[in-house]
């Protein structure tokens, strides 16, 4: 049997039980995959329950990073290619050697998004049906439709492709950090696909935030997004969209995260090339026309 290639890096923060049960499905993939566990300042068992399993190695952090956590694990990562699972998610048993071969055999692609099962039933995800459906289409060199959003959870990526744009944010914290992502690395070059034939589960933790809370995250990230990539008009109309939705409670609350901000993202602000910017354009076109979030997908944990 031949030596992984890819490790599978988990960012985690106070689940300790869930993790559990991911790291016990990893480890029985064969072959074994390295794997990371990437600790936000937990304050449960997380750290006994790492230690509880072989061959996992434990990175703990003194503050909660969110996503960005996911960066050190990719750094510490010496094989050319990691996947990301969450506390509760996991990767079939094909999954990471198909993926293997798929980046061999394309070496343009930085990025394979995979089709997610959710729970007991493996129900499909609503994000596979629209990642399958690109309008940015397939191009025939290429493993499956080009898109510009994926689910962490359900990523791989190439390692050299992802240190390359410096991965996920940490101004963003938590919430639509996917999107920012998929946007700089296909401005640096990268081809991101949706391949259907690997699979991650996703069994959605009950300890999580209030969905609420993650929407009104999402919205201001993606008007930060707007401001640290996209051109002023578009800017200004994200803008413009984010201070009439809500109460207006909900609206300051918004809006003062979004000033604090501010800052770091002007600092940060580089235009995407033009040939990224048209793709972006037709997504949101197609959003607009079916209300489909094309290009805006979200974590879900």
């Amino acid at each position: 049997m031949s030596e992984p290639r890819t490790t599978v890096v988990i960012a985690t923060r106070n689940r300790a039980g869930e993790l559990r049960h991911t790291l016990a499905r990893l480890r029985a993939l064969r072959p074994t995959p390295p794997i990371i566990v990437v600790d936000n300042a937990s304050t449960d068992a997380t750290a006994a329950a790492v230690a509880e399993v072989a061959g996992v190695r434990l990175i703990r952090l003194p503050a909660n990073r969110a996503a960005a956590a996911r960066n050190l694990g990719v750094v510490a990562a010496t094989t050319p290619y990691v996947a990301f699972s969450d506390d509760d998610s996991w990767w079939a048993a094909d999954a990471l050697p198909a993926a293997e071969r798929l980046l061999d055999a394309h070496p343009s692609v930085g990025l394979l998004a995979a089709r997610t099962l959710v729970g007991p039933g493996d129900t499909e995800d609503p994000i596979n049906t629209l990642l399958a459906t690109s309008p940015l289409g397939h191009q025939s060199e290429l493993p499956g439709p080009s898109v510009l959003g994926f689910l962490a959870c359900a990523a791989i990526v190439r390692r050299t492709a992802f240190l390359r744009v410096n991965g996920f944010s940490r101004l963003l914290h938590f919430g639509a950090e996917e999107r920012l992502l998929a946007l700089d690395l296909a401005a640096d070059g990268w081809d991101l696909c949706y391949a259907a034939e690997l699979r991650a589960h996703h069994h959605p933790s009950t300890n999580r935030p209030p969905s609420a809370w993650r929407k009104d995250l999402e919205r201001r990230n993606n008007t930060l997004i707007a401001w640290m990539r996209r051109p002023l008009p578009r800017v200004a109309a994200e803008t413009r969209l984010l201070l009439r939705e809500g109460d207006r409670r909900q609206r300051s609350r918004i809006v003062a995260g979004l000033l604090r901000r501010l800052p770091s993202a002007l600092w940060q602000r580089h235009r995407l090339p033009a040939e990224v910017e048209r793709r972006v354009r037709v997504l949101e076109r197609a959003e607009e026309r079916s209300r489909q979030p094309w290009a805006a997908t979200a974590s879900p944990s």
